[in-house]
C-alpha cells in the first residue's frame, strides 16, 4: 500500500517544501501543487525538490481549496495525506498512516492529530465516527486528513468557495470536507494518532477575529448537516466565546457571522 503527501504551496512557500521532505523511502511519495498568483516574484523550483519521489503540478491564481483540489484530482497513490508546506514529519508516522488504512478496510477519511511546540492543540482520547456526534470543541485541520483514494477521487473534493484565498469565505473548508464524505456514505473516523508536526497556530486560532474567516463560520453553519437544527442561534454562541477568548466586540463579530450565514 503506498502512501502519498499532497502538498499545497503558494509562490515563495515552494521554498519550504524541501524541509519536509523525507529520505526518499519505498511506498512514500510526494505531489507538489504549486500556485502562482498574479505579479508575484519569478521563484526557481529548488534544487532538493529534483527527485523521482516528488512530482511538481503548478497553476495560477488563489485559492487553497482549488489548490488542493489539483493534488486531489491527480493522485496517484493508495492512501493520501493532506500536507502544507510548513508541515514535518518521521518516517513513524507515515508508517502508522498506512498501518491505521490496513487496520480498517472499509476506511476512507481519517482525521489524526498533529503535535505543536508553539500552538498545541487539543484532541480526544479515544476514536470516534465524524458520522455520529463529535466530542466537545474537536475541529478538524486540513492537514490532519488522510484519505482511501479510491473511495474518494472523483467523489469528494474541498468546496472552493471556502479557505484561504477564497474571496470572501476564508475557513470551514475542512470541516465541509468532512461532511460531503460522510454524507457520500465513506466511512469516516478519527483515531488518536500524531503523524504530523506543525509549529505554527492554525488559521483558526491565529486569524479568529478576521472577517473572513467569522463569515465563513456562518456560512459553514447553514451548510452544515451537522447544525441543521441550531444553525440561527449557534452564532450567539461563537460571537460570544470570539468576545471572551479574543476581546473582539461582540456585535462586531455577530455581525460578521450572520453575514456568512446569508451568502451561501
Amino acid at each position: 500500500m503506498t502512501l502519498q503527501l499532497l502538498i499545497s504551496t503558494l509562490d515563495g512557500g515552494i521554498n519550504s517544501v524541501a524541509d519536509l521532505l523525507l529520505p526518499a523511502r519505498e511506498g512514500v511519495s510526494y505531489l507538489v501543487s504549486w500556485q502562482h498568483t498574479l505579479g508575484a516574484a519569478p521563484v526557481e523550483v529548488p534544487r532538493e525538490l529534483r527527485r523521482p519521489d516528488v512530482a511538481l503540478l503548478e497553476m495560477n491564481g488563489t485559492g487553497l481549496s482549488r489548490n488542493r483540489n489539483n493534488t486531489l484530482r491527480h493522485a496517484t497513490g493508495d492512501i493520501l495525506l493532506i500536507a502544507d508546506d510548513d508541515c514535518r514529519y518521521r518516517a513513524e508516522w507515515l508508517d502508522a498512516v498506512v498501518a491505521t488504512f490496513e487496520r480498517h478496510p472499509t476506511l476512507a477519511l481519517a482525521t489524526f492529530q498533529m503535535t505543536s511546540a508553539l500552538a498545541p492543540k487539543s484532541y480526544p482520547d479515544h476514536e470516534f465516527s465524524h458520522s455520529g456526534r463529535r466530542p466537545r470543541g474537536y475541529y478538524v485541520t486540513s492537514f490532519e486528513i488522510a484519505l482511501r483514494r479510491s473511495a474518494v477521487q472523483g467523489v469528494v473534493s474541498f468546496d472552493e468557495r471556502f479557505g484561504l484565498g477564497a474571496p470572501m469565505l476564508l475557513g470551514g473548508e475542512e470541516e465541509l470536507f468532512v461532511e460531503a464524505a460522510c454524507a457520500a456514505g465513506l466511512d469516516c473516523r478519527y483515531f488518536p494518532t500524531v503523524v504530523v508536526r506543525h509549529d505554527h497556530a492554525t488559521t483558526r486560532e491565529s486569524r479568529a477575529t478576521v472577517p473572513g474567516l467569522l463569515m465563513a463560520r456562518g456560512a459553514y453553519l447553514k451548510l452544515s448537516r451537522r447544525y441543521r437544527r441550531t444553525a440561527l442561534l449557534r452564532p450567539l454562541l461563537i460571537a460570544w466565546r470570539i468576545h471572551r477568548r479574543h476581546h473582539y466586540p461582540y456585535g462586531k463579530a455577530l455581525a460578521h457571522i450572520y453575514r456568512g450565514y446569508t451568502m451561501v
